[in-house]
């Protein structure tokens, strides 16, 4: 498409985009996000253990839920289908999913696509340090208390953020995370992924049921100059923890399964072979 005809700020995002891609530098950030304050061990609760977390939970989930389901309403956010139903069978007694991150929404389209078959109605979402603790407004508050887990470049609010996992998962929880890492904004394509999802699974000795998202363009364009995305969410068979397997290699197995479906599903959908392009040498 031509970009001439987008916002400057996601035509500046799309660039680069194209730019990484072209680098291999799948994991890293393209958004210009200011510098995010570190959050610290006492200024999160992760399993919610103070009333006024449960009870901002509580309100927050009311309110996004009203929010985007207005959203789905008037066509903003569009959820098309859900293929692979079958597949979430697999989410009792605990399990870790995993999509490809491209937009805010998409844990909106997953938990509106899956939430009549999550077993204790709740989908934990692990996102960025800095949603969490410099988003302003309305989502910023949906950030901090919508059942969220962030990561932190705290070393002692990681062991907190590993141990709350370990225990959601173990207690039959639904967990979210995207293992592509960072959010590449309308980006279509599977990306290589990141170990820290399965070695969690592992650990915990759940499955990961994987998910992808796929989208096609609407007729009419959003407040940015893009196509207005459709979605459609395609579960995929679950992948479970291999325990002849030391954890490294168990993960490492995992990751690769997880890997190859999204290819499997994106080139099945899209009819085309992922293809990331002619690397290019990254330049200092």
């Amino acid at each position: 498409m031509d970009l001439n005809n987008v916002a400057p700020d996601r035509r500046e995002v799309l660039e680069k985009i194209a730019l990484y891609e072209r680098q291999r530098r799948f994991d890293e950030d393209v958004e210009n996000d200011p510098p995010a304050p570190v959050l610290l061990p006492d200024r999160v609760d992760y399993l919610n253990k103070k009333l006024k977390s449960r009870i901002a939970t509580g309100i927050s989930n009311f309110i996004a839920d009203h929010y985007f389901t207005r959203l789905i309403k008037k066509d903003v956010l569009i959820i098309d289908g859900v293929e692979g139903k079958e597949n979430l069978a697999a989410l009792k007694g605990g399990a870790m999913i995993t999509c490809n991150h491209f937009s805010p929404f998409d844990n909106y389209v997953i938990y509106k696509s899956i939430e009549k078959e999550l077993p204790k109605g709740k989908l934990y979402k692990v996102i960025r340090e800095g949603n969490y603790t410099n988003f302003p407004g309305l989502y910023g508050f949906f950030f901090k208390h919508c059942n969220t887990l962030p990561l932190s470049s705290n070393p002692r609010t990681m062991i907190n953020f590993l141990s709350a996992v370990n225990v959601l998962l173990t207690r039959g929880e639904t967990v979210l995370l995207y293992p592509e890492q960072a959010m590449w904004w309308n980006y279509r394509k599977p990306r290589p992924l990141k170990l820290g999802a399965f070695k969690m699974a592992c650990r915990a000795g759940v499955p990961v049921v994987p998910m992808f998202i796929t989208m096609r363009d609407d007729e009419r364009l959003d407040g940015s100059g893009y196509p207005v995305q459709r979605h459609t969410l395609h579960v995929l068979d679950p992948i479970y923890p291999d325990k002849t397997l030391s954890e490294r290699a168990a993960a490492e197995r995992m990751k690769e399964t997880n890997y190859h479906l999204w290819v499997e599903k994106y080139e099945e959908v899209y009819k085309i072979p992922l293809d990331y392009g002619e690397q290019e040498e990254r330049s200092e």
